[in-house]
């Protein structure tokens, strides 16, 4: 199997040589990487400027691509550029969660929405802030369980969060909005937009959000379809 391995928070990274390490168990890893983080970036790509790309050293004797654009420009460059035939996109291991409506702006999740854009399957992967080595540690049997029940013959894309204190797995679906946001002045017309959690209870542990806050690794199957297909099929005899 061919991996590209890629991580919205940079090729130097420190989740990166423990996931080559560990995806090499499976296959021939490719490392291509952001330059500099590039968390919130979604499925940016850059087609306006000349993008710097050259090989690099993430880790003692291990070479890689850094490129000075997105996640997302990086699978790009390897199946468009590289014109490599990858089997699966790997990226993360995110330093910090992407969980509910967080998917949208996510670079790590962008990543892999990319892959499937140009054919090729994905799993993107984080951890609580301040939990990235449990999540490491956790991260060669939850790959087990993943392909001991198949899960990349079933669907193209997963997004998986990792606790910082670990019940088990469970097959999420993505939640929603777990904060609210404020726009604070910081003066000189500049504004920081920051987040505080939302008071309800998460105990639902079919969604993603309430799953991992009950300590339970969150597998989700994503799709990178846009098409609301039950709309399609009610509205489809409408023509002009």
């Amino acid at each position: 199997m061919k991996i590209l391995l890629t991580n919205d928070d940079g090729i130097f990274s420190p989740a990166i040589p423990k996931m080559a390490e560990i995806f090499g168990k499976y296959g021939e890893v490719t490392v291509i990487a952001p330059k500099k983080e590039q968390s919130g970036k979604s499925q940016t790509i850059e087609f306006r400027n000349p993008i710097e790309i050259r090989q690099v050293e993430y880790a003692p004797g291990k070479m890689g691509y850094a490129v000075d654009s997105t996640p997302a420009d990086c699978v790009r460059y390897g199946i468009v550029g590289l014109k490599e035939e990858f089997d699966l996109v790997v990226s993360g291991m995110n330093i910090g969660y992407n969980l509910g409506d967080d998917i949208a702006y996510s670079g790590t999740a962008g990543a892999v929405l990319e892959g499937a854009r140009l054919g090729v399957k994905g799993m993107a992967f984080s951890a609580e802030y301040r939990a990235l080595e449990v999540g490491l540690a956790h991260l060669p049997k939850t790959l087990e369980w993943i392909f001991e029940h198949a899960l990349p013959e079933k669907n193209m894309l997963y997004n998986v969060n990792f606790p910082p204190e670990i019940k088990g797995i469970r097959i999420t679906k993505q939640g929603g909005i777990y904060y609210h946001d404020e726009f604070v002045p910081q003066g000189n017309d500049l504004y920081l937009q920051v987040g505080a959690p939302l008071e309800r209870e998460f105990n639902d542990l079919s969604v993603d959000i309430d799953a991992v806050l009950n300590g339970y690794i969150s597998i989700t199957p994503l799709t990178a379809e846009k098409t609301d297909f039950p709309a399609f099929e009610r509205l489809k005899h409408l023509q002009a």
